[in-house]
């Protein structure tokens, strides 16, 4: 079987953009509403609302990989990383991890993206871990990386990735059309269209050991940020 990626243009990604215009005409106008409504809500309203929505989107992105994240302490942790609250509760390897990562995005979410930027995520993910030959960088081992399903000895394998040596010219080509096309760059792409790419485009190459669907999808919401943060 050969792989979306073996294919000679496999990034030229082929889709209906009029089936994705009424989509985007929703996000928009749910996101103008959203904004104008935080502007009527005082600061401890406002800070309420973003600790939630972090919170919430971590969670939920964790539990996706079958990661439990306890809310109350991941609450706690973006509370703390922010400056709205003096919270001393101590939060698990994870759940600190997992707040920094959704902390950072928040703050820094119109910058462009680098492999530092995404090792220091990956870094910030897989904090506490002591089973993974790399954090903070791309993967090396010679091992295929594959998704799989099924007992050990008649496993069904959904998917195989690039090899680990092609993760770094795979990536530099991810990393170049990410801020290529973001809002302000000489070819701006829509933003449900971009964050579908870039989704797409990262969990296929699979760069890091663990943690690329978390990230994957922090990926996503940082595109989706950019964009409506440029309205």
């Amino acid at each position: 079987m050969r792989w979306n990626w073996q294919l000679q243009d496999w990034t030229c990604f082929q889709f209906d953009r009029a089936r994705l215009e009424e989509a985007e005409k929703r996000l928009l106008k749910g996101s103008g509403v959203v904004v104008g409504s935080m502007q009527h809500l005082d600061n401890t309203a406002t800070q309420h609302l973003v600790v939630q929505l972090l919170s919430q989107e971590m969670v939920q992105s964790s539990a996706i990989e079958g990661e439990v994240l306890d809310r109350a302490s991941v609450q706690s942790s973006i509370a703390r990383q922010l400056g709205f609250a003096a919270d001393r509760r101590r939060s698990g390897p994870a759940e600190a991890g997992a707040a920094e990562l959704m902390t950072d995005l928040y703050r820094n979410c119109s910058t462009p993206l680098t492999d530092q930027g995404l090792f220091a995520w990956h870094a910030m993910l897989m904090n506490g871990r002591r089973d993974l030959e790399v954090i903070g960088g791309y993967r090396q081992h010679k091992e295929a990386m594959q998704i799989i399903s099924g007992p050990v000895h008649a496993p069904h394998i959904h998917f195989k990735a690039p090899p680990s040596q092609r993760v770094s010219a795979e990536m530099a080509r991810f990393v170049d059309w990410y801020n290529e096309t973001a809002p302000g760059s000489a070819d701006p792409l829509p933003a449900l269209e971009r964050a579908g790419i870039a989704h797409l485009w990262f969990e296929t190459i699979h760069p890091f050991e663990d943690g690329n669907g978390r990230l994957g999808r922090a990926l996503a919401e940082k595109a989706l940020a950019q964009s409506l943060e440029t309205r």
